[in-house]
């Protein structure tokens, strides 16, 4: 599936969808990320071969924006670059499908879910990209410390993970309007509240996401 929604705790692709209005819609580009947390899907769930993220394949910027021409812009609530891979993978395919989309449709929501290690992938800071293409950015905090989190992420860039992934939130305050980090609801309310103060430092939103078995 290219683009796909939630239904029922499930993923469907949008063409199976009787109406499209108000809909969250996801881009699935690729199946490479950085880290192999142990919590995620990509490790713990099974899916049947008609409803599945994983690609055989990347579909590149044209076959994306063939898959977009067919629906209505109007309809949908906000595109989302999220997979089971990392879309900062992808970052320069992102941001020329972003850009044609919001010359299609100026005031289209745009979030992409991230790792938020997207400056450890390139080496660089690739946050003022982001100007006037994305909408929020949605960074997995996961955890309230670097060592915590390195266990969890498992990321291939060590233990500098951490550090980069709370600098590159604080980076993308200066170009995206709506910054997040999240974390999932079973790692216990003292750890929520620690994540929360860290939050409060950077000056960011922190949703509680619950987990998925």
């Amino acid at each position: 599936m290219i683009l796909y929604t939630l239904k029922d705790n499930g993923y469907i692709n949008i063409n199976q969808l009787e109406s499209l209005k108000g809909v969250n819609v996801y881009v699935n580009m690729t199946n490479k990320c950085p880290c192999s947390c142990t919590f995620c899907l990509r490790q713990t769930k099974k899916m049947i071969e008609s409803n599945t993220l994983w690609l055989k394949k990347e579909p590149s910027v044209e076959e994306i924006l063939n898959e977009f021409d067919l629906y209505n812009l109007d309809d949908f609530h906000e595109v989302i670059f999220c997979g089971f891979g990392e879309p900062f993978e992808r970052l320069y395919d992102i941001l020329e499908i972003a850009t044609i989309l919001k010359e299609k449709k100026k005031d289209l929501s745009i979030r992409v879910n991230t790792n938020g290690l997207g400056n450890l992938l390139y080496d660089k800071d690739i946050t003022p990209l982001l100007k006037d293409k994305i909408d929020t950015i949605s960074i997995s905090l996961n955890a309230p410390n670097k060592d915590e989190y390195l266990e969890l992420t498992r990321s291939r860039f060590g233990i500098q993970s951490f550090d980069a992934m709370l600098d590159f939130s604080k980076k993308c305050k200066d170009y995206v309007p709506h910054v997040i980090l999240t974390v999932v609801d079973i790692i216990g309310e003292k750890k929520i509240s620690q994540c929360q103060k860290i939050c409060d430092e950077i000056g960011v939103t922190l949703r509680v996401r619950p987990f998925e078995e």
